[in-house]
Order: structure tokens, then sequence, then C-alpha cells
């Protein structure tokens, strides 16, 4: 049996004084990144859909690379899953006992990696190969959520650290992968039933 890894050693200093930040900061600020921590993510998916809505007036192989953000994610996500199963490390309110802006998960819910981050920084950089403009507004993004996460204490900073690696690392690879393969794919589907999701009429 694998035993929970304890990461209040690594950095657990620098997230009592972001968490303590959190603690005295205007209320209107700490209600803002908490939203964003919570509903950021819905974003992505927004980024995602105008992606692909573009990628369909450039060409068929874009719109391949834009339609295979959303399955990258989940891959990503699934992975960073299996990463937290074999470290189990514990959230660090559970460790260090603080008082954080979002309630702390219950015992099992691991900390490392940060899936929030994990998802936005995957798609991210799957969104830079749709479109630079789009890509850089989720990196900032991204940023901003990894930031997040440990502002409403629920991640140590090396868990959303660890969750832009993993995201991004998967992400450029089944991405780099995807643009080898799109070209002779994307003949395929135009000529099918699938040809709407990737040319525009």
């Amino acid at each position: 049996m694998i035993l929970a890894f304890d990461g209040s050693s690594i950095d657990g200093s620098a997230y009592t004084y972001v968490v303590d930040l959190a603690q005295h900061a205007p209320s209107w600020l700490d209600s803002l990144v908490s939203a964003w921590s919570t509903y950021g993510l819905a974003l992505f998916a927004l980024l995602m859909l105008v992606g692909w809505w573009q990628a369909r007036r450039s060409s068929a192989q874009a719109a391949m690379v834009s339609l295979a953000v959303p399955v990258i994610v989940v891959v990503a996500f699934g992975v960073n899953s299996v990463f937290k199963m074999l470290v189990r490390e514990d959230r660090p309110c559970q460790s260090l006992r603080v008082k954080t802006l979002e309630a702390c998960p219950a015992p099992g819910d691991w900390s490392f990696p940060s899936n929030h981050t994990v998802i936005a920084a995957a798609a991210a950089v799957a969104l830079l190969y749709v479109s630079r403009r789009l890509g850089t507004i989720a990196l900032l993004a991204a940023c901003l959520m990894a930031v997040s996460r440990v502002w409403v204490g629920a991640h140590y900073p090396h868990d959303v650290v660890a969750g832009v690696l993993v995201g991004t690392l998967i992400a450029m690879l089944l991405t780099t992968v995807l643009r080898r393969l799109s070209d002779p794919l994307a003949s395929r589907l135009t000529d099918s039933r699938l040809r709407p999701l990737l040319i525009s009429a």
C-alpha cells in the first residue's frame, strides 16, 4: 500500500503565507478569486468552441486539431488522476489545519497535482496550436487558475506547478502527434458525413 505523501515540508510556509494574505485581503477580491477558482474552467470550454469555429474557416486540418483539444484535456485529466492515486498527498488544509476560503475537501481527495491546473494548462497549450491569440488568452487564464487554487487554500504551490507541467507535456505530445496525422485523416473525414465539422459551408 502506498503511503500518503506530506508535501508541507516542501513549500508549506509559502502556502500558509498566501492563505494568510487571502484572509486579510478585501472581501471583493476573495470573492472574485473564489469564483474564478470554482467556475473559471468554463472559459476554457468557451475558448475551445471559438477555436473550432474559427478553424473551420481556415482548413480541415486546423479544425481537426481544434476538435481534439477537449480530448487532449480529458486524457491529461486521466493521467493526472493516476498521479494523484500514486502520490496520495493530503490537502494542505488537512495537514496544516489552516482556515481557507474554500472548504477543505474530505480525506482521500488528493492534492498533487492540481486537477484544475492540469486541465487549464492542457487546454491552453493545445489551443496555442489552433490559434495564437486564443492560446495566449488561455495561457494567461491558466496562470490565474493556478494562482487561485493556492489562494483559496486548495493546493500547495508545488501542486499547481506540477499541474502546469503535466498538462503542458501531455498537450504538447498529443498535439504534435495529431498534427502529423491530420492531413490524411482530414482528407478522409471531409469526404464523410463529418465534413460540416471540419469545413465551414
